[in-house]
């Protein structure tokens, strides 16, 4: 923690003596109250199949809510459903999420409240493969560098998992159950428990998803099974309406194959622990207060034989493991302040700290990975202040601004790095960085109309700092094989992004329309099968390297409805991306997509339909691209429909649905653009891309009451 852990001690000091803080994390609207609190529009009670963008620069949804197509069994997969949102595709889970052609830390992804961050060099645990979208409540996705109060970078957009607390005003449990049952072996399982009274209450949360190996539309096995438990259980104290102490305990643990890599994923295990205080209405200028605390701890081990029939290899002669460890602990403080009537105020700071290690062998039957010590690789240390005020012009027109600043520490812990099968000395062991970021933004939004339309412009710039994946896993750009080390000359990345656009609902009609415009200084590039040097010293490296960048596009949906029975939805998303410093298209950048939805529901039955309409995408850059993936050619274009239908057999109980579906309906062979290579793996066929599932079939019962 070095110079962090006087703040993180103050905090813990602050939540025991009863002091307030408030962690904005539960209630993005209510954090930044606005006039469209009043008028959004309600969450899609039936299947979701592209969540609206329903005030500016905000899309939320309900998890638990049906969805086209098959549920999903991670956080990428959920998010993969709102326009805008792709993923990069390894095989059956564990995908890396992606906003408008950005991944990584350029995602701020939050689960409930709290940092998680994988420990895979590789990417196969990024935080949202720590997820099971039904733990959770609501789903926020924040556009742009338009909110500075949940933590550093988010260059792209903030994604925030909650959970919600309902206020006991008597003895009562509150129960929510589901099966999901599906081809290729899918089961999922959920029982989310709820006890308690005006001052005290528990929840306990566990989840189960299994899936085979699934087949492509040709009927070729995809190497994809994986399978996921988790254990969640929270303990709180409210003494009154307004006052609320939790405390928080998770375990997870699974595993999972993967067609694109020569390894798999044998242990995920996690541990979190969190408490959290908030207090309400203190006084007419301040609304609210609270502080939270949290600490992760990831045990994740990969082999090239648990989940595969073990062939020798050049590169891998012999059974080989790899066990890598992330542990992070941070918190957050911040108040809300009323200061006038028309004017609002959030400020507060934030911090984190993470350290990584690594054990491994490549011989796992002569020198077993558990007997080698864990040797430390990288920490970071981040802490943070900002604020955010939203001032009411009038009625129908806000100033929205934010600033934010961060001072980050890095350390590069490795003694030495591999040289193709060489082991070289690390030139920067022992390395500090220090470095000082700003960010803020500036956003104007105007209602008009009779408030049904609500026009928006926003300017934000954010200065991310290099993320673990950038400084360690690879080497820095330079022609020698002695070029081996990222960390010392990596630069911060510089986003200054326009955002503009409309929400508007007018009778049977409801829309939005979003764009963006941004230039991107010192873009972090990652480049594989970089030839260094020449002779018996020639291999090929993966380097991080800066450019400048510029990239645009936007999102709109439009929905219809002909009766109360009958509706129309659709939706398109575009981003294109320039490498400006090279003159050539930016990598890792998603094609033309667009949906159409047509579903009729008649409160007791419901059918739907989906049509994913996308576009191929030839503006490419080979072996080029981000922390998770890099362009590996052109991809087609395809189109994909599938049907969902529901029935809700009972009024007496407060949800009880039955929900199946038909995912791919004509057994279409295709793959995304954002999808890694197939790796060769025995006894399955490799492909360019990983083949996504054919014909798929399940159903889900539901029942809360």
């Amino acid at each position: 923690m070095r110079r962090f852990i006087p703040c993180f001690v103050l905090m813990i000091i602050f939540l025991l003596t009863g002091s307030p803080l408030l962690a904005l994390e539960s209630d993005p609207v209510n954090t930044i109250p606005t006039k469209e609190e009043s008028k959004s529009y309600d969450l899609d009670p039936v299947v979701v199949t592209a969540p609206a963008m329903t005030s500016p620069l905000e899309v939320q949804f309900d998890p638990k809510a049906p969805q086209q197509p098959i549920p999903a069994q991670d956080g990428a997969a959920i998010l993969k459903t709102v326009p805008g949102m792709n993923v990069i595709r390894k095989g059956g889970t564990d995908g890396d999420p992606v906003f408008r052609g950005m991944a990584g830390s350029r995602l701020n992804i939050l689960l409930d409240g709290e940092t998680i961050l994988g420990g895979c060099g590789n990417r196969m645990d990024p935080p949202t493969a720590y997820v099971f979208p039904e733990a959770y409540d609501r789903i926020t996705i924040l556009k742009g560098p338009q909110t500075v109060i949940y933590g550093p970078g988010g260059s792209a957009a903030v994604v925030l998992f909650e959970r919600e607390f309902k206020h006991f005003e008597k003895p009562d449990v509150r129960i929510n159950s589901s099966l999901v049952g599906g081809s290729f072996g899918r089961y999922d399982g959920i029982a989310d428990v709820t006890a308690g009274n005006q001052n005290f209450y528990f929840r306990g949360i566990g989840t189960y998803s299994h899936s085979d190996d699934y087949e492509d539309g040709d009927g070729n096995d995809v190497h994809s099974e994986y399978k996921r438990w988790s254990l969640n259980g929270a303990a709180g104290w409210t003494p009154d309406k307004d006052t609320r102490l939790e405390v928080t305990a998770a375990h997870s643990d699974g595993e999972a194959a993967y067609a694109d890599r020569t390894m798999d994923g044998t242990m995920f295990k996690r541990w979190n622990y969190g408490v959290k205080f908030e207090k309400e209405n203190l006084s007419p200028w301040l609304e609210k207060v609270e502080v939270q605390a949290f600490y992760n701890y990831i045990d994740h081990v990969m082999d090239n034989y648990s989940l595969r029939n073990f062939v020798p290899t050049m590169m891998m002669p012999n059974p080989s493991v790899s066990n890598p460890t992330r542990e992070t602990f941070g918190g957050r403080m911040a108040l809300r302040l009323a200061l006038t009537d028309m004017t609002k105020l959030v400020i507060g700071s934030d911090l984190q700290s993470n350290e990584h290690t690594i054990r491994s062998t490549t011989n796992e039957r002569t020198m077993p990975y558990k007997s080698k010590p864990r040797l430390d690789d990288a920490s970071f240390d981040q802490g943070g202040l900002f604020a955010e005020l939203t001032q009411h012009l009038s009625d129908r027109n806000r100033l929205i601004a934010g600033l934010r600043g961060d001072w980050w520490e890095a350390e590069d812990k490795r003694d030495t790095l591999k040289l193709g099968k060489n082991t070289v000395a690390n030139p920067t062991a022992g390395e500090e960085r220090d470095e000082f970021l700003p960010s803020g933004f500036i956003r104007y939004e105007h209602d008009f109309l009779e408030d049904n339309v609500t026009f928006y412009s926003g300017l934000g710039y954010v200065e991310r700092f290099p993320d673990y994946w950038e400084l360690i896993s690879a080497g820095k750009e330079g022609p020698t094989a002695s070029d081996i080390s990222a960390f010392s000359t990596t630069d911060p990345e510089k986003t200054a992004q326009l955002d503009v656009g409309a929400t508007w609902k007018f009778g049977s009609w409801r829309g939005y329309v979003t764009g963006f415009f941004n230039k991107i200084e010192d873009f972090i590039l990652i480049q594989t099968k970089v030839s260094r040097g020449t002779g018996p010293t020639a291999r090929s490296a993966t380097i991080t390297r800066n450019v400048d960048a510029t990239t645009w596009g936007g999102e709109a949906g439009v929905t219809y409805a002909f009766t109360s029975d009958l509706s129309l939805d659709t939706s398109i998303s575009y981003v294109r991306g320039d490498n400006d410093t090279e003159d050539r298209p930016l990598a890792q950048i998603p094609p033309l997509e667009g949906r159409i939805g047509l579903n009729w529901d008649n409160k007791t039955w419901f059918l739907g339909s989906l049509l994913r309409l996308v576009a191929s995408q030839d503006r490419v850059a080979i072996n080029e691209g981000n922390i998770v993936g890099q362009d590996i050619g052109d991809s087609s274009g395809f189109a994909v429909f599938s049907i969902n239908g529901g029935w809700r057999p009972t009024k007496q109980i407060k949800q009880a649905l039955i929900t199946a579906g038909i995912d791919n309906l004509f057994d279409t062979t295709y793959a995304e653009h954002l999808s890694r290579s197939g790796s060769t793996v025995s006894g399955y066929e490799q492909t360019t891309r990983i083949n996504e599932p054919g014909r798929t079939l399940w159903v889900k019962g539901n029942v809360a009451f």
